[in-house]
């Protein structure tokens, strides 16, 4: 037998075994959580939704990207993006445009308003990352960053 799938066998336990605290899921849930509450407290005062700080950060280092993949990207359901994306484009920081490969295709730009708005809240989105990665030197979070991106790969849907 593989010497992996034995080794991945020999690992399964129970929950009650493996502990809260050591299981990975329960934690990068728990982290993500105390992140994006970081962010509610500190955009919702402004009437700022966090799914669109998400999106207005995607779009600053990914500008014109197609609906679908926005939603993979800011990590938002298609539903909830329609409806954030409306408010935007109400708001006049986002514009939709018609792929110009293939008419059923919408892409997502920023405008100059979203770009400065996008400026306006990025220092709160970097300081609440700086704080999560206190006490964490270059060669940890290097390390740790290698982990997820071979974590999102074992977990892929999508491409992109």
């Amino acid at each position: 037998m593989d010497q992996k799938v034995t080794e991945k066998r020999e690992r399964i336990s129970t929950l009650g075994q493996i502990g809260l605290q050591q299981f990975a899921p329960y934690l990068m849930n728990r982290i993500m959580g105390r992140y994006n509450a970081t962010l509610r407290e500190a955009y919702g005062r402004e009437g700022r939704a966090v799914a669109q700080v998400r999106m207005l950060a995607v779009l600053a280092v990914s500008d014109g990207v197609t609906v679908g993949d926005l939603a993979v990207y800011a990590v938002i359901e298609q539903s909830t993006l329609s409806r954030t994306l409306d408010a935007m484009e109400h708001d006049g920081l986002v514009r939709r445009e018609l792929a110009e490969s293939d008419s059923r295709v919408r892409k997502v730009f920023l405008t100059d308003e979203g770009r400065a708005e996008f400026n306006r809240v990025w220092p709160a989105m970097h300081d609440a990352f700086e704080r999560m990665f206190d006490e964490i030197d270059d060669a940890e979070y290097s390390a740790f960053v290698v982990t997820l991106q071979k974590m999102l790969r074992n977990i892929r849907k999508h491409d992109i």
